[in-house]
């Protein structure tokens, strides 16, 4: 028993050590990688401003229902401004999300298109 030879074999352990690995190996390019990562830069823009906006649009709708609903004997009426600009600048939040995204696809288009092509082959 001296000379015995004694072999444990872990799937999950082999799984971690691959992945540990591939961190330290040379990235190779992965095309389908690159499409999604450029598909998700022409939405990424438009999504931040709109959600900019919509918060904006939002917090302004709640210090008017706020001003309304709380404290309507003297601030009845600027709630009603407030709040109806709220509803003004919500209105604007997708519509700019359009706008930003249709520029930003407009501008990776050629590089997507390009991709796609060579990946669908």
């Amino acid at each position: 028993m001296e000379n015995s030879f004694e072999y444990t074999y872990s799937a999950k352990q082999q799984k971690e050590i691959e992945e540990i690995k591939k961190k330290y190996l040379p990235k190779e390019e992965d095309k389908m990688e690159t499409l999604r990562t450029l598909d998700k830069k022409a939405e990424k823009p438009g999504t931040f401003a709109a959600l900019t906006v919509g918060i904006i649009g939002t917090m302004l709708l709640g210090i008017g229902m706020s001003c309304t609903m709380v404290w309507s004997d003297i601030l009845l009426v600027p709630g009603i401004i407030v709040g109806l600009l709220g509803i003004a600048v919500l209105s604007v939040a997708y519509p700019l999300y359009k706008r930003i995204t249709k520029s930003q696809r407009a501008k990776f288009a050629e590089q997507i298109l390009a991709l796609s092509e060579e990946l669908s082959v």
